[in-house]
């Protein structure tokens, strides 16, 4: 894998670890700790110092249930903080975490490098504005909206129509002008997928590797994690821990989470154990 992602080339298998920051209220694990832009800068630089890659700036809460947030209220959140962190000479790529093509806009122009679609660039006017950009993107899969995913989760076989799913969106995207080479794909663990469809996609990351596009795992605190350990969102970094092993062993060349500097070090032995694997 070579990708481009701002002054950075990504190469090989890693994993690169992207660092969440979100400048929201009311995200689901630390909604409301880094709204002011002081603080999600200083979260930022955080996460860079145990390690991380690459950061994701969010202004809108995709947990299950979310209500939409308006694009301008997502705009003021987001762009500050791109700014304020290129002002300090941060100079690791930013992705900015959103639906809404004038939000991605508006991030590339502050600078920001990367358009994270939890909505597969499916909104009116997402796609163009990538292939314009020639910016990188994190296609991922979800059904419906984070308002109403979770009355989504009725599948035959959840490995194989998440596999069709992101194929037919990946198509559907090169052939309005996004170059695939600059294309992420992401299954979307826990949107509109129970907890025991998500652990059946996460332990069948080879299938949705044979795309031909690297994959971007976002497993980090999330609902699916309590369900099957049984604990609170504040008591869910062995889970997390243990899901991103699995990520890396499965294929994930870039991993999303919360907590940089012990998913470095999970990441970093399960890629150990993935590149000593006998054929």
């Amino acid at each position: 894998m070579r990708l481009q992602i701002g002054v950075r080339l990504f190469e090989g298998a890693g994993p690169f670890l992207m660092g969440v920051v979100n400048v929201t209220p009311d995200s689901f694990s630390d909604g409301g700790r880094y709204l002011d832009p002081a603080a999600a800068v200083a979260r930022a630089e955080r996460l860079l110092a145990e390690g991380a890659d690459l950061l994701d700036l969010g202004g809108e809460s995709t947990r299950p249930g979310a209500p939409e947030v308006p694009e301008a209220e997502e705009i003021r959140r987001v762009v500050p903080v791109v700014q304020a962190l290129r002002a300090r000479g941060v100079g690791a790529p930013i992705s900015v975490d959103t639906r809404k093509p004038a939000v991605a806009r508006a991030a590339l122009d502050a600078g920001a490098d990367l358009v994270n679609d939890v909505a597969g660039l499916s909104a009116p006017g997402m796609v163009e504005l990538v292939a314009e950009r020639d910016a990188p993107a994190v296609l991922m899969h979800m059904r419906g909206t984070p308002a109403d995913m979770q009355r989504h989760t009725g599948y035959r076989d959840v490995v194989e129509e998440v596999v069709a799913e992101l194929s037919a969106a990946l198509a559907r995207a090169v052939a309005r002008g996004v170059r695939p080479e600059r294309v992420i794909l992401d299954p979307g663990l826990g949107f509109a997928k129970t907890a025991g469809q998500t652990a059946e996609l996460l332990a069948n990351l080879p299938r949705l590797a044979a795309l031909g596009r690297p994959l971007l795992v976002g497993p980090s605190r999330k609902s699916f994690l309590g369900a099957l350990a049984g604990v609170p969102v504040e008591e869910r970094l062995p889970a997390t821990l243990a899901a991103v092993t699995a990520a890396v062993l499965g294929g994930a060349v870039f991993v999303r989470v919360h907590d940089v500097a012990p998913a470095r070090q999970a990441a970093l032995v399960a890629a150990a154990l993935r590149d000593a694997r006998r054929p």
